[in-house]
């Protein structure tokens, strides 16, 4: 017999010794000293030890969520050949003295849906019928036949004449589940991490995005990628799966931080090759995507605007007349006049049409090659924007 396996008999011997000091329903506390692969052992004092099912240490995921140390709390639900702990009483066994023990010191107890009631659910738990309300079924709004017939966990939030008037809850246990959650997807929110996250909602200004437990991060426009989005639901729609890098994270509110989001971040920076790619004296295609009383945005590749200013635009009467004849969406030749890397701007100037330095670029909507080609692939976002820009021609 190898050492473990005389911990674990050591063990298994107290916890039958330690029977007579406990009664079945009685809550207890221990300590968890021990966790093999059914069972857990409990230390409840007075050198007595317990056994718990491991599974009922257990989450949603089936991940063990308790450690060696922890102590939890628990009601006695047999004596017999040792002392056996539950953290849930079983539907079909719970006594009513221990329904009134649970609903004191808050211990979930199981219950089957049996019907839709005046305002909420029965449900059964043991022999006694509860009552649950519509509010406390879910976190959220539902529809009342998916929970028709199923057996949750619930805790008893009232309890009356000896245990015939009943009123249980699920979403108190969701929302405590949720918080211890929310708890541990905080602590890996952090600046710099890559997150993958559900698009919650979608509004003008940028998209809310769930990354898990209820914590939700802003996505905004501007951090959508690097060319210029006007629509964010023309790029994303609710229920979008994405991956996202956590930019900020601002502790102001204890347990609402705000968490600024991006996903262009993810990609190459186009401005990085502007200097390689660029020089003063080369004639680009470029499309126009806003116009502004000093001049023309003109976009001379996804993430990389240049300004036309008002004054290289033919002159055609008065002074803002050059506007009438350049819309959003016009594409043509522009000829790089100044480049400035570190602050992000380049200056161009319109190409006379039908020139021949017009005529020897490339046409705008030809697709990229090379190495600008790889440079435009970042998954569906990109293929997204994209398809964004060439709906505004």
């Amino acid at each position: 017999m190898d050492e473990k396996t005389e911990d674990f008999a050591a063990l298994f011997e107290a916890s039958i010794k330690s029977k007579k000091r406990f009664t079945e329903g009685q809550t207890i506390e221990g300590t968890i000293v021990a966790i093999g692969p059914d069972v857990a052992f409990v230390d409840v004092g007075g050198k007595g030890e317990a056994t718990i099912d491991v599974a009922e240490l257990k989450d949603e995921d089936g991940d063990i969520e308790v450690a060696v140390g922890e102590r939890i709390q628990a009601v006695v639900v047999s004596v017999a050949g040792g002392l056996q702990l539950s953290r849930r009483l079983a539907r079909g066994a719970a006594t009513n003295r221990q329904l009134e023990d649970a609903f004191r010191t808050g211990l979930p107890v199981e219950g089957r849906v049996e019907q839709e009631v005046k305002g909420g659910y029965e449900v059964r738990i043991a022999r006694q019928r509860g009552f649950c309300p519509f509010s406390q079924i879910d976190v959220g709004r539902t529809e009342p036949a998916q929970h028709l017939g199923k057996v949750y966990a619930f805790r008893i939030v009232e309890y009356k004449d000896g245990g015939r008037n009943l009123v249980v809850s699920r979403r108190v246990l969701l929302e405590e589940d949720q918080r211890a959650r929310a708890e541990e997807v905080r602590r890996a929110i952090v600046p710099g991490a890559v997150l993958e996250g559900r698009v919650a909602s979608v509004r003008e200004f940028g998209a809310f995005v769930d990354l898990g437990a209820g914590v939700q991060g802003l996505l905004h426009v501007s951090e959508l990628g690097w060319s210029r989005v006007n629509s964010v639901g023309e790029v994303l729609k609710q229920g979008d799966e994405i991956t996202v890098k956590v930019l900020r994270v601002d502790d102001g509110e204890k347990d609402k931080p705000k968490i600024a989001l991006g996903m262009k971040q993810l990609a190459e920076d186009p401005w990085l090759l502007v200097a390689q790619k660029y020089e003063v004296g080369q004639v680009k295609a470029g499309r126009v995507t806003r116009v502004a009383e000093f001049g023309a945005f003109v976009e001379l590749e996804p993430g990389i605007e240049a300004l036309a200013h008002a004054s290289t635009f033919a002159p055609a009467g008065r002074a803002d007349d050059w506007k009438r004849h350049v819309k959003p969406g016009t594409t043509g030749a522009f000829e790089i006049v100044a480049i400035d890397v570190d602050k992000r701007r380049i200056g161009v100037a319109p190409v006379p049409e039908g020139s021949s330095r017009a005529a020897s670029i490339m046409e705008p909507d030809a697709p990229p090659r090379g190495e600008d080609a790889q440079a435009h692939q970042f998954g569906t976002l990109a293929d997204k924007l994209r398809g964004v820009l060439k709906r505004q021609e």
